[in-house]
C-alpha cells in the first residue's frame, strides 16, 4: 500500500442514493465551449445555454465531484440532475440566488429574466 492510496470495495458505488432527480436537453445557444461543473447550481449556468431553468431550479449536474460537462456550440445533449441537498445554500455564480435556494426561488427567476437568460 502507498501513502495515500485508495484501495475501494469490489463494488458499484452509487452516487446520490434516493434523491430527487430529472433529465434534461441542454443546447448550447453561443460560439464558445461552455463547462459546467459538478455543483454548480444549474440554473445559474451560463446564459447561452438553453433548457427548462424553472424546472431545475436548486439542482446540480448528477455526476462525479470534480467532474464536470462540456456543451460544444451548437450541440444539444440530455443530462441528468440532482437536487442540491444539505442547508441548500448557494453563493457567487452569476449571483441569482446567493443565499438559501428555497427562499430566493422568485428573486431569482425574476433576477434570470432581466438579465437575459435563455429559457426562463
Amino acid at each position: 500500500m502507498k501513502i495515500g492510496e485508495i484501495m475501494p470495495l469490489d463494488r458499484e458505488i452509487i452516487l446520490n442514493e434516493g434523491r430527487k432527480t430529472v433529465c434534461i436537453d441542454v443546447a448550447n445557444t453561443g460560439d464558445r465551449p461552455i463547462q459546467v461543473g459538478s455543483h454548480f447550481h444549474f440554473f445559474e449556468v451560463n446564459k447561452l445555454l438553453s433548457f427548462d431553468r424553472e424546472k431545475v431550479y436548486g439542482m446540480r449536474l448528477d455526476i462525479p465531484s470534480g467532474t464536470s460537462v462540456r456543451f460544444e456550440p451548437g450541440e444539444q445533449k440530455s443530462v441528468q440532475l440532482v437536487e442540491i441537498v444539505g442547508n441548500r445554500a448557494v453563493y457567487g455564480l452569476n449571483d441569482l440566488t446567493s443565499g438559501n435556494i428555497d427562499e430566493k426561488r422568485d428573486t431569482a427567476i425574476s433576477m434570470a429574466k432581466e438579465k437575459g437568460f435563455k429559457e426562463v
